[in-house]
């Protein structure tokens, strides 16, 4: 005999993996001292917060993602514990980042292109993993009125994937490295989903 899936345990698993990312953020912001109660490292202060912000964002998108469809089986299951998996690896690379920003990580050029690599490789395959489930979705879902919402957002998402891609040929080849070019490449992001989203809605509409 088959049984539903539970989606509610399903989201209860993923919120938990999120909260264990976000305590793998916390750094010591302060030290007790004989001078000062608190002495407060402003630096990393800032890379807690962003960090914490961005992965606050990647909760967002998944929790989209349960508001727009009920469908589950055994695929998004699947994607979706992939999902966490690099969520949980997407911390370090994103704190190591913005720490190597606030000059709190000194790196050579040729760390700072191995670590920015891993940055966009991590931020490619979350947002893959979030196209493949709306995909998937889309695909079980066609006779009900939420499938173009679906399709929208699998391609949606499969812009970031190309943005991030296009990140990692550039920190590999080391091409603007110096001025931040692999992260910069990432506001293609705005233009490439608004005209996205203008024809997806001239041919859907």
């Amino acid at each position: 005999m088959k049984f539903p899936h539970n989606i509610s345990r399903i989201e209860a698993f993923s919120d938990a993996v999120f909260a264990f990312a976000a305590t793998l953020l916390v750094v010591s912001v302060g030290t007790e001292s004989e001078g000062s109660f608190l002495q407060i490292d402003w630096f990393r202060f800032l890379s807690f917060a962003v960090s914490f912000f961005v992965l606050l964002a990647l909760w967002s998108v998944h929790y989209g993602f349960f508001r727009r469809t009920k469908y589950m089986d055994n695929w998004i299951i699947a994607i979706n514990a992939i999902l966490l998996f690099l969520v949980l690896y997407y911390v370090f690379p994103l704190k190591s980042l913005i720490n190597s920003w606030t000059g709190s990580l000194n790196l050579n050029i040729d760390e700072f292109s191995s670590l920015f690599q891993l940055y966009s490789l991590g931020f490619l395959l979350i947002f893959l993993c979030y196209a493949l489930m709306y995909r998937r979705a889309y695909v079980k879902t066609k006779s009900e009125e939420t499938d173009y919402d679906l399709l929208f957002y699998s391609r949606h998402f499969g812009i970031y994937v190309i943005v991030a891609a296009i990140s990692i040929v550039l920190a590999k080849l080391q091409i603007g490295l110096m001025y931040g070019l692999p992260g910069i490449i990432y506001g293609l992001l705005g233009p490439f989903c608004y005209f996205h989203g203008v024809r997806f809605k001239r041919k859907y509409s």
